[in-house]
């Protein structure tokens, strides 16, 4: 490590689906965090670690702040907002393509409050003609004094080449907190789970994406080359449980296969993957449930 090495941690925040996760993986190189269109995918705050000559960032990924309808919800919502005030600098993700409404509004009061320096990100603009950027730059400029706008693509990476080095004066000098080889600090345990339940979300669209969770409950190497792991699928209610089988246990085995060879790609071993699926009543608001399924910070 050189003389002038900078280290800093850097939040993620932004409404549901403003692109969080997509400009996470984009940043890191490689996918640790789950990609869907559908909102609060996302559940816990996930750590992404760039590690370069010059400086280690270290991103920290959130859920999507929303009107919380459960337990689940006000969890998410509540790691959001605390992440907050343990950052260097806050990269605000706005979807470029919506129209202002009731969440951008909520998120502006949240950040009016803070003196962490918040960049704001104006992302999909790779959706919008250049001319149509700059009355949504101009509009969310008398919002806030922002330490930095940019617009940007989490999707083809536009922009974010100039969002980091713009960042680096930002950050102090400090240690390494992570090895350089490091992605994430998170166990692989739960990004083999996250990877299957992204599956799931896909596959089912919009019949059970918030009333699914996924835990691992065994990784064995088996062989040199192969890895047995065993995971298990919760969800709320016994007809959830008949959609994610599907007919002859079509959909299970094609959720299997898909999420089979991420894990493969993610660990770069050979996988058998079992899955079960389980119905746990009412999981998302039962605070005993939400800390056996891993959810810790639950009141």
């Amino acid at each position: 490590m050189t003389d002038g090495f900078k280290s800093g941690f850097i939040a993620l925040i932004g409404r549901p689906n403003a692109g969080k996760s997509t400009l996470l993986n984009k940043l890191i190189g490689q996918k640790i965090a789950i990609i869907s269109d559908k909102p609060q995918t996302t559940r816990n705050k996930i750590v992404g670690v760039l590690t370069q000559p010059q400086y280690q960032a270290v991103f920290l990924d959130t859920p999507g702040i929303h009107k919380p309808q459960d337990k689940l919800g006000r969890l998410m919502v509540g790691t959001a907002l605390n992440t907050l005030r343990e950052v260097e600098v806050i990269y605000y993700l706005v979807d470029a393509t919506v129209s202002f409404g009731g969440g951008e509004a909520y998120l502006l009061e949240k950040l009016q409050k803070v003196d962490t320096p918040v960049f704001l990100l104006l992302n999909k603009v790779d959706c919008l003609k250049k001319q149509d950027i700059l009355p949504v730059i101009d509009f969310y400029r008398q919002k806030k004094d922002w330490a930095e706008v940019i617009p940007i693509s989490a999707l083809t990476g536009e922009n974010l080449e100039h969002l980091l080095d713009v960042t680096l004066p930002y950050l102090e000098e400090g240690p390494q907190y992570y090895p350089a080889d490091a992605l994430t600090d998170q166990p692989e345990r739960i990004l083999v789970a996250e990877l299957i339940r992204e599956k799931i979300i896909r596959a089912t669209q919009e019949e059970i994406p918030h009333s699914v969770a996924v835990i691992v409950e065994k990784m064995e190497q088996r062989s040199q080359n192969l890895l047995h792991i065993s995971a298990t699928i919760f969800v709320e209610r016994p007809s959830q449980k008949a959609i994610i089988i599907g007919k002859k246990g079509e959909k299970l085995k094609t959720i299997g296969t898909q999420a089979r060879h991420e894990i493969e790609m993610l660990l770069g071993n050979k996988v058998f993957l079992e899955l079960w699926v389980k119905v746990k009543a009412d999981w998302r608001n039962n605070a005993r449930n939400l800390h056996e399924l891993g959810y810790r910070d639950v009141e």
